[in-house]
């Protein structure tokens, strides 16, 4: 008989979706087998410090986040360099990380850079992959150019924003309705449909409370959302594909439809499409996933224009796993039960992990066929 894995998994996080990842990493650790894995949790607070597995469990049992947080600062030496983290001693084994923090700390490359320095296994995207997709602005460059269609957008800075009013911005991007998004949120965190100049400077002013940079799209013409779920490493595969039906044009899926209540809200999993439309999107999808180095997970947001159009919205490289949450949710009508893909995503980080450590980050020799490059490369470092 092998012996269980143990995996460490973090949760909460210093970003406005810190309760959303509490309820994901309920539903997670419920799934796993615990035949197969010892999980110990880790809460990350609000302001970033990683509590010990005996409080980190107290909030996740209910008891009162605020009054564990604080009575835990009081003991640590918050003047130490690595008192952020220094409760990931806590215990001596960890096989590998399983991070269930969305948004700020979770997606953007910070904890995946920690985990290299740790030299440990991890599940999702690695630190490039993961900061590049985190940033809308990025995402867009990449995807515009790997030729994979997504909405016309303008950038919007501290240095330009005196430069375009809203009849500016319809006039470059040709439709009245925008959204206004932070570059660097999830969750629809940030998000503003505007369609005057008043509503344009509201939305700018809540998403720079979130983000320096900030994008303004284009809307698209009556748009169906749909959503496709990405599995895998080297040879990724998709899900069924899910779309939802919005009550009215003029409400869209934000925080509260995604992570609060979704009454509203019409979910067709799966989703009706043409064949040909399905075949396009999961296209895209794999295409977006390879473009931007993805591994492990991600979900991938698409708008359909009511000509038939889609448009890659953006990746969710570590999606929510709530009980409304769309990604496991797309793999359970594909045919992949909640356990499995756990198991799944869990040993894709173990095989990216193996993957990687082939690779050599100090010089190889070149053999003794390349002698006189082998010479050179020795003289120009005498």
């Amino acid at each position: 008989m092998t012996d269980k894995l143990h995996i460490a998994m973090l949760f909460g996080g210093n970003s406005s979706e810190h309760d959303v990842s509490k309820r994901s990493a309920h539903n997670i650790y419920d799934a796993m087998d615990k035949s197969k894995y010892d999980v110990t949790i880790f809460l990350i607070s609000k302001a970033g410090y990683i509590l010990t597995p005996e409080d980190s469990w107290r909030v996740f049992e209910g008891e009162d986040e605020d009054a564990i947080v604080e009575a835990a600062m009081a003991k640590l030496d918050l003047d130490a360099p690595l008192a952020p983290i220094v409760n990931l001693g806590e215990i001596s084994k960890i096989d590998l990380f399983y991070p269930v923090v969305h948004g700020n700390l979770g997606e953007d490359g910070t904890l995946q850079s920690l985990f290299r320095l740790l030299q440990k296994p991890y599940i999702g995207p690695g630190t490039a992959a993961s900061a590049l997709s985190f940033d809308k602005d990025l995402t867009k460059r990449i995807l515009n150019q790997a030729g994979i269609r997504n909405t016309d957008y303008v950038l919007i800075t501290d240095q330009n924003k005196q430069d375009y009013s809203y009849d500016q911005l319809v006039s470059k991007l040709g439709t009245e309705v925008l959204f206004v998004k932070a570059a660097k949120q999830g969750s629809s965190v940030g998000i503003s449909r505007v369609t005057n100049e008043a509503e344009y400077q509201a939305g700018l002013t809540d998403a720079f409370q979130y983000d320096y940079k900030v994008l303004v799209e284009a809307a698209l013409n009556r748009p169906r959302e749909v959503f496709i779920s990405v599995l895998g490493n080297e040879t990724p595969r998709v899900s069924k594909i899910g779309g939802i039906e919005l009550p009215t044009t003029d409400v869209w899926y934000d925080y509260n439809n995604k992570f609060v209540d979704a009454s509203g809200m019409v979910f067709e999993l799966p989703a009706t499409l043409p064949e040909a439309l399905t075949k396009e999107i999961e296209q895209m999808a794999i295409d977006a996933y390879r473009a931007l180095g993805l591994v492990g997970l991600t979900r991938m947001d698409f708008m359909v224009d009511e000509d038939g159009t889609p448009y890659l919205g953006e990746p969710n490289t570590l999606p929510g796993f709530t009980n409304i949450s769309l990604y496991p949710q797309m793999w359970q009508v594909s045919g992949l039960s909640y356990s499995a893909l756990i198991d799944e995503i869990i040993a894709y980080g173990l095989a990216e992990f193996e993957r990687n450590a082939k690779i050599s980050y100090d010089f190889v020799s070149l053999g003794e066929e390349h002698v006189g490059e082998k010479k050179y490369n020795a003289q120009i470092t005498e």
